[in-house]
């Protein structure tokens, strides 16, 4: 199968990037420059030299494959924008029998959800996501279109040195870790690698359309992780809670997603044989440190 696939240098789509590979098929990965090219060409893709904003760089690889995989969101004033061109292009492309289309979205479209959710629960979205619904709504709206629309949403994704929890893990290793809020809230969590086998399973099941939640379930609080890294430092980190609205003026919306409490189930994703092969940040810290110093 060939998949066309943007973000394949990311946190989310290197991880993905490798399991296509591994799976034996084709991608061809859009990518900005030439070191990002050889980046991706070292994991087994296509480089395909372009810019998201600008369709004429990748429209003909996107219409040439039989999938397209939607990973990246430039983080910018113009992301927002960049994320709906893309998707213009992408659905203005051939849709021809079977073709499907994964877009990545996340589960901060939720809102709060201290009681568990699933995909079928209504989106509240925090601010610094507030657009997503619209587009997440475009993918799904394709299906009259003849694709096969997909859209996941991923926790907070762990493994490596990006990401959340990847700064907890630099924050631990500096010796100080900073909690936005008491910390006694939930963040849905799933590992990166645990993750990119979603995208495998539903590109491959032509039966798979719709939402799909990805996380593991483990409901730990942002206090529980904490404390396993802490007590896997090499040194005790001090740990200070910031306040939320400190921590908005020195972060913006951001802040808020990092205070979010969720609980969030993937019913959808474990009826098609997705099963996490990691449950627990603070049950695999020694290990996720490890990843940490490896891949850092």
């Amino acid at each position: 199968m060939r998949i066309f696939l943007t973000g394949g240098t990311g946190y989310i789509g290197a991880a993905v990037l490798d399991a296509f590979v591994r799976a034996g098929h084709h991608v061809d990965a859009l990518v900005r420059n030439s070191e990002k090219a050889g980046q991706a060409q070292a994991r087994g893709a296509t480089p395909v030299l372009g810019d998201a904003s600008d369709p004429k760089t990748y429209a003909d690889a996107a219409a040439a494959a039989d999938g397209v995989v939607l990973t990246a969101y430039e983080y910018s004033p113009r992301g927002v924008q960049v994320d709906a061109t893309t998707l213009d292009t992408v659905l203005a492309s051939p849709r021809g029998p079977g073709r499907f289309l994964i877009y990545t979205s996340g589960v901060w479209v939720l809102g709060p959800a201290p009681s568990a959710v699933d995909e079928t629960a209504a989106l509240r979205p925090i601010e610094l996501v507030s657009w997503r619904p619209a587009h997440e709504a475009r993918v799904l709206d394709a299906a009259t279109a003849g694709w096969r629309p997909i859209v996941i949403r991923p926790g907070v994704v762990y493994g490596g040195t990006r990401g959340m929890v990847g700064d907890l893990l630099k924050d631990a290793s500096n010796s100080l870790i900073r909690v936005i809020g008491a910390g006694d809230n939930h963040w849905p969590l799933v590992y990166d690698r645990d993750l990119a086998d979603l995208y495998v399973r539903v590109a491959t099941n032509r039966d798979a359309s719709g939402v799909y939640h990805a996380n593991d379930e483990g409901d730990e609080t942002v206090n529980q992780i904490v404390a396993a890294l802490s007590e896997h430092a090499k040194t005790q980190p001090s740990v200070r809670h910031v306040p939320l609205p400190e921590a908005k003026q020195k972060m913006g919306p951001y802040a808020e997603a990092l205070a979010l409490d969720q609980i969030v189930r993937s019913p959808r994703a474990r009826a098609l044989g997705w099963n996490p092969s990691l449950h627990s940040v603070a049950g695999n810290a020694a290990r996720l440190f490890e990843e940490w110093r490896r891949r850092g």
